[in-house]
């Protein structure tokens, strides 16, 4: 995995989950709380879904076959998408029930302070994750708002540890309170509250993470930053007059598929085609250097079929500036 998929951010939140999960475990037998439950529960799924992400990435890696010619980076976007599937079935759905169950069947906490000792450690140690998070997001986040990195971004590691990390966070301050309004009531309704509130929580980040993974699998485009480098790089040869039309994938958050078909002038010669069209794959794999596939496809500006229509896929003609019509 390079380093833009938050290899470091994955290994210290794996790490520290780890270590939570099995606190929370040992403050629950010692409590009964459902909370410390539900949340070692929360703890032992984010562990699987950072070693999720982990195997994803080394998957990803692997070369490209006949069979997947374009080889197998969007592995880890189906990855992704099995943790926001974990965080909701193994997360939230057991928060839920386990609050249910407690609300219905409420009972005293005991040794009060072990959960209440765990759930600060946790905090504190969640915190040290989450802040790895963002050290490591903020390498390549630049000028966006938070919202729009993880609604963009294309490798997809950092969002879902970056959306783990804060839900878990919430998640252990919702637990603090159950416990704490459980012990100044004596009601042991409060703990089954903040469970189903912690339940609430997890499945309202799974969906979040489904929508945005779903979105790369199906395929997503480079950005208007990206774009516009490879339309630069591509007009800058005097052969290439235009861009017809121009369609970019993302096989993976590091591989760039770009095809396009470009306006070449009438009178070049095959070999003075050839040549440009070489040179204009040489200029965007220099601009941007994930762009690992390119294909193009000359063609000769037309006024007369682009005033056809504006289905740019349909004609030959678009939107560029206007040359001799032939």
């Amino acid at each position: 995995m390079s380093a833009s998929g938050g290899t470091k951010a994955i290994v210290a939140a794996l790490a520290a989950n780890l270590a939570i999960a099995v606190a929370k475990f040992v403050a629950f037998l010692f409590s009964g709380s459902s909370s410390m439950l539900a949340e070692s529960v929360h703890s032992l799924a984010d562990s699987g879904n950072q070693a999720l992400l982990l195997l994803g990435g080394k998957r990803a890696q692997r070369e490209a076959t006949p069979q997947h010619p374009f080889g197998y980076g969007r592995e880890r976007y189906i990855y992704a998408f099995l943790v926001s599937i974990v965080l909701f079935s193994v997360g939230g759905m057991f928060a839920l029930y386990e609050g249910y169950e407690k609300i219905k069947h409420p009972h005293e906490l005991e040794h009060w302070y072990w959960p209440v000792g765990v759930l600060v450690f946790a905090i504190i140690a969640e915190g040290f994750s989450f802040r790895t998070a963002i050290k490591e997001s903020n390498t390549t986040r630049g000028t966006k708002s938070w919202k729009e990195f993880v609604r963009h971004a294309k490798a997809p590691e950092l969002p879902v540890v970056l959306l783990e990390d804060f839900g878990a966070l919430v998640g252990l301050v919702l637990a603090l309170g159950g416990v704490g309004l459980a012990l100044l009531t004596g009601d042991g309704v409060w703990d089954g509250i903040g469970t189903l509130c912690i339940g609430i929580l997890l499945i309202v980040i799974a969906l979040i993470l489904a929508a945005e993974t779903k979105s790369l699998l199906l395929g997503e485009s480079a950005g208007p930053e990206v774009v516009g480098k490879i339309e630069t790089a591509l007009a800058a040869g005097g052969t290439v007059t235009g861009i017809i039309h121009m369609r970019t994938l993302h096989l993976g958050p590091e591989e760039l598929l770009v095809a396009a078909k470009i306006s070449v002038r009438h009178d070049g010669t095959a070999t003075e085609i050839a040549a440009a069209i070489d040179a204009a794959e040489t200029r965007i794999r220099e601009a941007v250097p994930i762009a690992r596939v390119i294909y193009l496809e000359p063609d000769i500006y037309s006024k007369t079929e682009a005033a056809k229509g504006a289905d740019r896929e349909a004609t030959p003609g678009g939107p560029v500036p206007a040359a001799d019509d032939h």
